[in-house]
């Protein structure tokens, strides 16, 4: 069996641009990483279609495209990137220690040093509509395409203090935005409340939730339904954004790593160091505070640089 195992001196669980960014610097720091793509290869991007707000692309650049052009900026450096899923993690606690870590639940691998970007997935209501018209005008994050509905009439689904926040934010930008809050109540902060209340051209409706997205290729609209009363009402938009919260793609390092109580990676300090050594964390799996491409990729670069620092700290012993 050892025979069969492969030994890696970086291993990237994830392939967004944390991932990415992390394993153009750890390929030109002679490295040699490999990169496992999960599930979904590119990660929340390839979902995107433009993307306006990373830096060097004055014209914007759809999603997918910008993923594969990350992916072969690593691949000129070395990086191995293989469709493969982390199944399973033995973490060694030790210094210097060997990580185990299953692929797709039958190759095993063992690392110096691991570098987690397995990202987050932002929870969705799970209506047919709504899945068929992902971005075409539905979306689960209004500061990355809040943009292309300028002047427009827009509605955002949540209660809590980033959906609060982000309705104030389309407010600033969009002609109107309706919020719908499935309760009689708001789960946000009072200040992001009486924020939202002080925002002339949001509505809250309480008690709402959305009954149907309606559009063919795009959004056209939105059926609102009434929880309490169960009327329906339509009304005219051509955005939808849902903000209930985000899912971290963590469940195969609980017991290892050290979580927040959502499950969120905790990293020491400003570094990318989890409760393991060797071990680190990038992008959205260990930020719920900006979950943007731009911050994933930059902590990619220090779970990177940490990496380093990490093996010539053991190879100076």
């Amino acid at each position: 069996m050892s025979d069969t195992i492969e030994k890696i001196k970086c291993l990237i669980i994830g392939s967004g641009p944390a991932g990415y960014t992390a394993a153009i610097y750890a390929a030109r720091a002679d490295m040699k990483p490999v990169v496992y793509t999960g599930m979904e290869p590119g990660g929340q991007l390839t979902t995107t279609t433009e993307v306006d707000n990373f830096p060097g692309y004055p014209e914007g650049i759809d999603g997918p495209t910008m993923m594969v052009q990350l992916q072969q900026q690593a691949e000129r450096f070395g990086t191995q990137v293989r469709i493969g899923m982390a199944t399973a993690v033995e973490f060694s606690k030790e210094p210097g220690g060997w990580h185990k870590v299953i692929i797709d639940g039958n190759k095993e691998v063992h690392a110096q040093t691991v570098i987690i970007s397995t990202g987050a997935t932002a929870k969705y209501l799970g209506l047919p509509s709504e899945q068929r018209l992902r971005g075409g005008g539905v979306s689960a994050c209004a500061v990355c395409d809040g943009f292309f509905y300028r002047n427009q009439d827009v509605a955002i689904v949540g209660a809590g203090d980033t959906a609060a926040e982000e309705a104030t934010y389309l407010a600033n930008i969009c002609k109107s935005v309706t919020m719908l809050v499935r309760k009689d109540f708001m789960r946000a902060s009072k200040a992001m409340q009486h924020r939202v209340e002080n925002t002339p051209n949001l509505t809250v409706l309480y008690n709402s939730e959305v009954d149907e997205v309606i559009g063919d290729q795009v959004v056209d609209g939105l059926r609102i339904v009434n929880n309490k009363t169960g009327e329906k009402h339509e009304i005219a938009i051509t955005g939808l954004f849902i903000a209930i919260g985000h899912k971290p793609n963590t469940d195969i390092f609980k017991g290892q790593l050290t979580m927040d109580e959502t499950g969120y990676l905790i990293t020491e300090g400003k570094s990318t160091k989890t409760n393991i050594p060797g071990v680190f964390a990038s992008g959205d799996v260990q930020d719920k505070e900006y979950r943007q491409a731009i911050t994933a990729a930059g902590s990619g670069c220090m779970a990177a640089l940490d990496a380093e620092r990490y093996l010539a700290t053991l190879e100076s012993h």
